[in-house]
């Protein structure tokens, strides 16, 4: 099918609400609003809180050893079928919950939302938009991986509604999510994305415009094939540098138990929620932050801001405890580095690498980070019970600081490949 270079289309920002409707609904109640089944669940069955969380790293783990497999795949079939499958992965499991009476239920079905949860939130935003855009591409990224922040504070007060309407209101819950799952996204995966735009006869959004200002990322993908790219030093100091922002960012869940434990608060359980809360907001406005950045000054200029964040976060937490309003900002600045994760790995995955293969080489990377991801909540709390709270805020901040190294490393390696990519 021949393109038309001026043609204009509502398509390219159906593919935005796609990728919206996929992080607000099916990846929140997969991830995001998973901790508020942990205590009914676990009492209705009988087991322990730590049994039952174990289906969440189950599925953590099955999401990131499938993306190489689902890297594949993204790359060279149907989008609508793929993303429509993640869907499946998600809403029939979340359906089927609400009947289970057996612990190892919960396992298996982990297991198959991971499949769909690696498609959906690590692989399918970046790779669409990618392929849509040749503009404004890190704020559409960082717009869709905000409503995954957004959809939990959303459905965390829906799902805790239901949990309430009875002994067994959990079962309700799971159900209700199973059905919204299905109902939300299955319409906008199936009619509302293409793989690519030559599909519908369009050029990516700013194409045109790109093109004339002379740069790489034109109509035509340009980039390091993935064969080529995983044999470079860029890729494996990328790969580091993703696996301790996973790492790192998984310390949000820690900061409610920090700030419990400082008891200078009159309503310190009050305090220590908020701060939670503050940090999921600080980690969708980040994501947005993150993206614009990108776009109008440089992936680099995106790195520095969100590790400085981070670092200032940490630091006011650790200086200023008995502060209510200054231990609020830390959170929400924590936050923003919380959201590096999602939306700066994939940004400077496209910047090193190009878009020719993103999908392949960004499978790869994203499961390195989503391997270490998953045991980073055991890490941290290991580490607290051991050393203490100030201590481990003493490692986490030598961890940003290390990450900003890395990251300008892999941004520098790079640029030795750019002649590369510009005969692709």
């Amino acid at each position: 099918m021949s393109t038309s270079p001026g043609k204009k289309s509502i398509f390219p920002y159906l593919v935005v609400a796609t990728g919206i409707i996929c992080c607000f609904g099916p990846c929140s109640f997969a991830l995001s609003c998973a901790g508020i089944y942990f205590t009914p669940v676990s009492e209705s069955l009988g087991v322990g809180r730590g049994a039952f969380a174990l289906y969440l790293t189950i599925m953590l783990v099955v999401t990131a050893l499938v993306l190489p497999v689902l890297g594949k795949l993204t790359e060279t079939k149907d989008l609508r079928l793929v993303l429509s499958a993640g869907v499946a992965c998600v809403g029939v499991p979340l359906i089927a919950m609400s009947f289970f009476n057996a612990v190892w239920q919960f396992y298996v079905t982990g297991a198959i939302m991971g499949i769909g949860l690696a498609e959906m939130l690590i692989l399918t935003v970046p790779t669409l938009i990618n392929r849509w855009f040749r503009k404004n591409v890190g704020f559409y990224i960082g717009l869709c991986m905000a409503f995954t922040g957004i959809g939990g504070a959303v459905f965390n007060l829906v799902g805790g509604y239901l949990i309430g309407t009875g002994p067994e209101g959990w079962r309700t819950g799971y159900l209700v999510f199973g059905v919204l799952c299905l109902v939300m996204a299955l319409p906008f995966t199936l009619f509302g994305v293409r793989s690519h735009p030559q599909d519908v006869g369009l050029l990516p959004v700013g194409a045109e415009e790109v093109a004339e200002a002379g740069s790489t990322q034109a109509a035509a993908p340009k980039g390091i094939p993935a064969a080529r790219a995983m044999k470079t030093s860029a890729f494996f100091v990328l790969a580091i540098f993703t696996a301790l922002v996973n790492l790192g960012m998984n310390f949000y869940q820690y900061l409610p138990s920090y700030v419990s434990s400082l008891q200078q608060f009159p309503d310190v359980v009050a305090i220590a929620a908020t701060v939670a809360s503050m940090a999921m907001l600080g980690q969708a406005a980040g994501k947005i932050l993150i993206g614009i950045i990108n776009d109008k000054i440089s992936v680099r200029g995106g790195l520095f801001f969100a590790m400085i964040c981070g670092l200032a976060g940490l630091g006011v937490l650790l200086l200023f405890p008995g502060v209510s309003f200054v231990v609020l900002a830390g959170g929400f600045m924590f936050g923003v580095f919380y959201a590096s994760g999602t939306v700066l790995t994939p940004l400077m995955t496209r910047t090193i690498f190009g878009t020719l293969e993103y999908s392949s080489i960004y499978s790869r990377v994203a499961m390195v980070g989503s391997l270490c991801g998953a045991f980073a909540v055991t890490f941290w709390g290991l580490l607290v019970d051991s050393i203490g709270f100030q201590f481990t805020f003493i490692v986490m901040l030598v961890i940003i600081a290390l990450l900003i190294v890395l990251g300008l490393l892999s941004l520098a390696a790079g640029r030795k490949l750019v002649p590369e990519m510009e005969q692709s």
